[in-house]
């Protein structure tokens, strides 16, 4: 077999070990590893079919490849968008190789056997995630032949290879050398697998894309009629929330937005799936402190949050909190651990931490215990938009994620006190800590720590009566944050009789007069706010 047989159409002689591989396809956008894969493969007389850039790459390096349209005859029109579109390209992939009739077909029409297809797609969703995005750039990068090519491959998988990731690319050189159609026959099955989940998720992506403009007149819509989902499973859990459920950890944070689905596991034993609700609630709150923070969470709720100048003491102060329950808890900093921080850690048994990276000598103190998880995000990136998901029995919840932040610009102060700047700053913190307190959620805090937590109870008052009992120091002169409108003036008198000194909550209850009045009367400064 030469290339100009290849030119000319000839059919090579069915060898019958389909572990063989003679001729290739190759269109790769990312050319990450092409060029040693395609020197391996032209080290093994494979015939290489190849286009535009791809092409250029694989002549620029010495690598013998044929240009698809010196094959077919067809120069490539319409600007590249027609290159691969051609019956002496799917003929040569989709040809049953034990059927007669295609055989006697592709000799008819001068028509090679292509035994692999090697593609990576346009960059859609890279490119639709880039801010203001034009929608006629974003359909140029709808990859059309890619996709055919790898359905045509992954069709035919009992006699096709195809590759859509390079990570697959020492499979196929392995599996040529070593000829065994067993094992072949396992890896052509594998990788149709994979490339139809490359080309589902990727058709996902642009039906989601293309649904905001589907609206009448051109209006956005920002809920499409129907949300298409493909995400790809990052690892199997032990079990789910009770040691009866199985459970499985999916990722759909292609573009490496920090989050723990992007983040690296250091140390410790695998993540539980309770684990990972803990770190990705430390996480979040971390992330919008601008000062050296550590939270602590226990069951998906804070059991302590604090900001310092050393990151050591925000961990004291977070722990001072509730120290019962920072026992066998999830911890969040958004700064390296350093050795100090990690001494001070060391009398307590956590479940995991995650934090951006940590010194050698934090790690070193850490990795003694055998079992702590330690994940590292890296640096912090932007807070994303993006639509977030809860399922129920038979339906799927979906809402924008919450990224609101309340500033000072938007705080109003409705009673006769009136706060001091230190206040305000104190306010603003306490009502950060609020936002990941599970309703109805009462904090009280210090300027720069917790004090007390009251989480998730059928009533505000509990909460806040609740809040007060777990407080490990006194309250008085402590701030209160509620992450709704109190509904009657009790949770006001209440936070009076321990010694609150002020109040923040978004007001908007019908009994918003009868709650600011009650605060007058015991000379509370309350202040609402409005998104």
């Amino acid at each position: 077999m030469n290339f100009s047989d290849c030119v000319l159409g000839v059919v090579p002689p069915n060898s019958g070990a389909m572990a063989r591989i003679e001729t290739a396809l190759i269109s790769v956008y990312r050319k990450h590893g092409l060029v040693e894969f395609a020197q391996e493969l032209a080290k093994r007389r494979v015939t290489i079919l190849s286009t535009g850039g791809t092409l250029r790459t694989l002549l620029d390096h010495g690598i013998p490849a044929v240009s698809v349209a010196d094959y077919t005859g067809q120069a490539e029109i319409l600007g590249g968008r027609v290159k691969t579109l051609h019956p002496k390209i799917f003929g040569g992939i989709l040809a049953r190789r034990n059927n007669p009739e295609d055989l006697a077909t592709l000799e008819r029409e001068g028509i090679r056997l292509i035994d692999l297809v090697v593609v990576s797609l346009y960059p859609f969703e890279e490119t639709v995630a880039q801010p203001n995005v034009l929608p006629s750039e974003a359909i140029e990068q709808i990859d059309i032949g890619g996709v055919a090519l790898l359905r045509a491959a992954a069709k035919n998988h009992d006699s096709v290879y195809v590759v859509c990731e390079e990570t697959d690319y020492h499979e196929i050189i392995n599996i040529m050398d070593s000829c065994a159609e067993e094992h072949a026959s396992e890896l052509r099955r594998r990788l149709a697998f994979k490339a139809f989940q490359k080309t589902a998720a990727y058709d996902a992506a642009i039906a989601n894309y293309l649904s905001r403009f589907a609206g009448n007149e051109g209006k956005t819509l920002e809920f499409p009629a129907q949300f298409t989902l493909s995400v790809p499973k990052i690892q199997d859990l032990r079990y789910g929330e009770n040691p009866h459920q199985r459970a499985a950890f999916y990722s759909n944070n292609a573009f490496g937005e920090t989050s723990i689905a992007s983040a690296r596991q250091l140390h410790g034993k695998e993540l539980s799936y309770n684990n990972i609700i803990d770190l990705d609630s430390a996480l979040e709150i971390v992330r919008v402190i601008a000062e050296p923070c550590c939270a602590i969470i226990k069951h998906n709720n804070p059991c302590g949050v604090a900001r310092a100048e050393q990151l050591c003491d925000a961990f004291r102060a977070a722990r001072a909190c509730d120290p019962v329950s920072a026992f066998g808890g999830v911890i969040g900093f958004n700064r390296a651990v350093d050795a100090e921080t990690a001494e001070a850690m060391a009398d307590l048994f956590v479940e995991a931490i995650v934090a951006p990276e940590y010194t050698e000598e934090a790690l070193s103190l850490l990795t003694k215990k055998k079992n702590l998880r330690l994940l590292a995000t890296g640096s912090f990136s932007p807070i994303r938009e993006q639509l977030m998901l809860r399922s129920v029995v038979g339906g799927i919840l979906v809402q924008t994620r919450d990224t609101a932040m309340v500033t000072r610009d938007q705080l109003r102060v409705v009673t006769k006190a009136q706060p001091t700047e230190d206040d305000l700053d104190a306010l603003l913190f306490a009502w950060k800590i609020a936002k990941f307190v599970k309703s109805n959620a009462i904090v009280y805090t210090s300027r720069n720590a917790t004090i007390g937590i009251g989480a998730g109870q059928m009533s505000r008052i509990d909460s806040t009566n609740i809040a007060a009992v777990k407080a490990q120091s006194p309250v008085r002169g402590a701030y209160m944050a509620s992450d709704a409108f109190f509904p009657f003036r009790d949770n006001v008198d209440r936070a009076a009789d321990i010694g609150i000194r002020a109040i923040i909550q978004p007001g908007g209850s019908v009994r918003d007069a009868e709650v600011i009045e009650a605060a007058d009367e015991h000379g509370l400064i309350t202040v609402s706010y409005t998104h």
